[in-house]
Protein backbone atom coordinates (compact mmCIF):
# COMPACT_ATOMS: atom_id res chain seq x y z
CA UNK A 1 0.00 0.00 0.00
CA UNK A 2 1.35 3.40 -0.94
CA UNK A 3 0.27 6.65 0.70
CA UNK A 4 0.95 10.19 -0.43
CA UNK A 5 0.18 12.06 2.81
CA UNK A 6 -1.50 15.44 2.94
CA UNK A 7 -3.98 17.41 5.01
CA UNK A 8 -5.99 18.60 2.01
CA UNK A 9 -5.63 15.54 -0.22
CA UNK A 10 -4.29 12.13 0.75
CA UNK A 11 -3.60 9.72 -2.08
CA UNK A 12 -3.58 5.97 -1.59
CA UNK A 13 -2.81 3.12 -3.92
CA UNK A 14 -2.63 -0.62 -3.44
CA UNK A 15 -0.91 -3.01 -5.76
CA UNK A 16 -1.26 -6.78 -5.82
CA UNK A 17 1.60 -8.98 -6.95
CA UNK A 18 0.50 -11.88 -9.16
CA UNK A 19 3.19 -14.05 -10.75
CA UNK A 20 5.80 -11.47 -9.71
CA UNK A 21 3.93 -8.81 -11.71
CA UNK A 22 2.29 -5.85 -9.97
CA UNK A 23 -1.33 -4.93 -10.70
CA UNK A 24 -3.26 -1.95 -9.36
CA UNK A 25 -5.80 -3.27 -6.89
CA UNK A 26 -7.37 0.03 -5.86
CA UNK A 27 -6.43 3.68 -5.65
CA UNK A 28 -8.10 6.88 -4.62
CA UNK A 29 -7.94 10.22 -2.89
CA UNK A 30 -9.28 11.33 0.44
CA UNK A 31 -10.44 14.93 -0.14
CA UNK A 32 -10.29 16.97 3.07
CA UNK A 33 -10.45 20.48 1.56
CA UNK A 34 -13.95 21.21 2.89
CA UNK A 35 -12.99 20.38 6.48
CA UNK A 36 -11.66 23.40 8.35
CA UNK A 37 -10.79 21.77 11.70
CA UNK A 38 -7.22 20.42 11.41
CA UNK A 39 -7.83 17.76 14.06
CA UNK A 40 -10.90 16.41 12.27
CA UNK A 41 -8.75 16.18 9.14
CA UNK A 42 -6.25 14.03 11.05
CA UNK A 43 -9.08 11.88 12.39
CA UNK A 44 -10.40 11.34 8.84
CA UNK A 45 -6.90 10.39 7.62
CA UNK A 46 -6.60 7.82 10.41
CA UNK A 47 -10.09 6.44 9.77
CA UNK A 48 -9.71 6.18 5.99
CA UNK A 49 -6.29 4.57 6.27
CA UNK A 50 -7.69 1.97 8.68
CA UNK A 51 -10.70 1.44 6.43
CA UNK A 52 -8.52 0.71 3.38
CA UNK A 53 -6.22 -1.53 5.44
CA UNK A 54 -9.14 -3.48 6.87
CA UNK A 55 -10.76 -3.92 3.47
CA UNK A 56 -7.70 -4.86 1.39
CA UNK A 57 -5.30 -6.29 4.03
CA UNK A 58 -1.98 -4.97 2.66
CA UNK A 59 1.24 -6.64 3.85
CA UNK A 60 3.24 -3.41 4.04
CA UNK A 61 2.79 0.35 3.90
CA UNK A 62 5.09 2.60 1.90
CA UNK A 63 4.79 6.32 2.50
CA UNK A 64 6.48 9.40 1.12
CA UNK A 65 8.91 10.83 3.65
CA UNK A 66 9.06 14.49 4.44
CA UNK A 67 11.23 16.65 2.30
CA UNK A 68 12.71 20.08 2.90
CA UNK A 69 10.28 22.89 2.26
CA UNK A 70 10.32 26.65 2.63
CA UNK A 71 6.97 26.85 4.41
CA UNK A 72 7.43 25.51 7.93
CA UNK A 73 3.68 25.46 8.66
CA UNK A 74 3.07 23.29 5.60
CA UNK A 75 5.85 20.96 6.68
CA UNK A 76 4.33 20.59 10.15
CA UNK A 77 0.90 19.82 8.68
CA UNK A 78 2.39 17.28 6.31
CA UNK A 79 4.29 15.64 9.18
CA UNK A 80 1.09 15.31 11.16
CA UNK A 81 -0.74 13.72 8.22
CA UNK A 82 2.15 11.34 7.67
CA UNK A 83 2.29 10.45 11.38
CA UNK A 84 -1.43 9.71 11.54
CA UNK A 85 -1.31 7.43 8.47
CA UNK A 86 1.72 5.64 9.94
CA UNK A 87 -0.10 5.28 13.27
CA UNK A 88 -3.08 3.66 11.53
CA UNK A 89 -0.79 1.11 9.86
CA UNK A 90 1.04 0.43 13.10
CA UNK A 91 -2.34 -0.01 14.80
CA UNK A 92 -2.83 -2.98 12.44
CA UNK A 93 0.79 -4.19 12.86
CA UNK A 94 1.77 -3.38 9.30
CA UNK A 95 5.47 -2.67 8.61
CA UNK A 96 6.25 0.87 7.42
CA UNK A 97 8.72 1.92 4.72
CA UNK A 98 9.52 5.55 3.87
CA UNK A 99 10.83 6.84 0.57
CA UNK A 100 12.03 10.31 -0.35
CA UNK A 101 10.32 11.96 -3.34
CA UNK A 102 13.51 11.80 -5.44
CA UNK A 103 13.95 8.09 -4.64
CA UNK A 104 10.37 7.41 -5.79
CA UNK A 105 10.85 9.33 -9.05
CA UNK A 106 14.19 7.62 -9.66
CA UNK A 107 12.68 4.15 -9.10
CA UNK A 108 9.82 4.80 -11.52
CA UNK A 109 11.29 7.03 -14.23
CA UNK A 110 15.03 6.58 -13.94
CA UNK A 111 15.57 10.18 -12.85
CA UNK A 112 14.96 11.83 -9.51
CA UNK A 113 14.06 15.07 -11.27
CA UNK A 114 11.03 13.77 -13.19
CA UNK A 115 7.84 15.82 -13.27
CA UNK A 116 4.51 14.52 -11.97
CA UNK A 117 3.36 14.22 -15.58
CA UNK A 118 6.37 12.07 -16.49
CA UNK A 119 5.74 9.88 -13.45
CA UNK A 120 2.10 9.38 -14.45
CA UNK A 121 3.03 8.62 -18.07
CA UNK A 122 5.56 5.95 -17.10
CA UNK A 123 3.09 4.32 -14.70
CA UNK A 124 0.31 4.43 -17.29
CA UNK A 125 2.54 2.65 -19.80
CA UNK A 126 3.82 0.18 -17.21
CA UNK A 127 0.29 -0.88 -16.28
CA UNK A 128 -0.87 -0.63 -19.92
CA UNK A 129 -3.87 1.54 -19.05
CA UNK A 130 -5.82 3.73 -21.46
CA UNK A 131 -6.69 6.12 -18.65
CA UNK A 132 -4.76 6.84 -15.51
CA UNK A 133 -5.84 8.80 -12.43
CA UNK A 134 -5.88 12.51 -13.14
CA UNK A 135 -5.16 13.41 -9.53
CA UNK A 136 -1.42 13.63 -8.87
CA UNK A 137 -1.86 12.57 -5.22
CA UNK A 138 -3.42 9.28 -6.35
CA UNK A 139 -0.73 8.80 -9.01
CA UNK A 140 1.98 9.54 -6.44
CA UNK A 141 0.51 6.94 -4.06
CA UNK A 142 0.67 4.30 -6.80
CA UNK A 143 4.24 5.39 -7.56
CA UNK A 144 5.15 5.03 -3.86
CA UNK A 145 3.73 1.49 -3.80
CA UNK A 146 5.64 0.64 -6.99
CA UNK A 147 8.85 2.15 -5.63
CA UNK A 148 8.52 -0.13 -2.61
CA UNK A 149 7.88 -3.13 -4.87
CA UNK A 150 11.03 -2.35 -6.88
CA UNK A 151 13.11 -1.73 -3.74
CA UNK A 152 11.88 -4.94 -2.09
CA UNK A 153 12.83 -6.96 -5.17
CA UNK A 154 16.24 -5.29 -5.37
CA UNK A 155 16.96 -6.12 -1.73
CA UNK A 156 15.69 -9.70 -2.09
CA UNK A 157 17.71 -10.38 -5.24
CA UNK A 158 20.88 -8.63 -4.00
CA UNK A 159 21.70 -11.53 -1.69
CA UNK A 160 21.14 -14.27 -4.27
CA UNK A 161 24.27 -15.55 -6.00
CA UNK A 162 24.40 -14.94 -9.74
CA UNK A 163 26.48 -18.03 -10.48
CA UNK A 164 28.20 -20.97 -8.81
CA UNK A 165 31.43 -18.94 -8.61
CA UNK A 166 29.52 -16.10 -6.96
CA UNK A 167 28.03 -18.57 -4.45
CA UNK A 168 31.47 -19.94 -3.57
CA UNK A 169 32.84 -16.42 -3.19
CA UNK A 170 29.99 -15.39 -0.85
CA UNK A 171 29.95 -18.68 1.11
CA UNK A 172 33.53 -20.04 1.44
CA UNK A 173 32.67 -21.77 4.71
CA UNK A 174 29.94 -23.84 3.02
CA UNK A 175 32.20 -25.30 0.30
CA UNK A 176 34.65 -28.14 1.04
Amino acid sequence: MGIDPGTNLMGYGLIRIADKKPQILVSGVLDLKKISDPYIKLQKIFQRTLQVIDEYKPDELAIESQFFGKNIQSMLKLGRAQGVAISAALHRNIPIFEYAPKKIKLAITGTGLASKEQLATVLQRFFNLKEFPQNSDETDAIAIAMCHFFQSNAIASAGKPKSWADFVKKNPDRVK
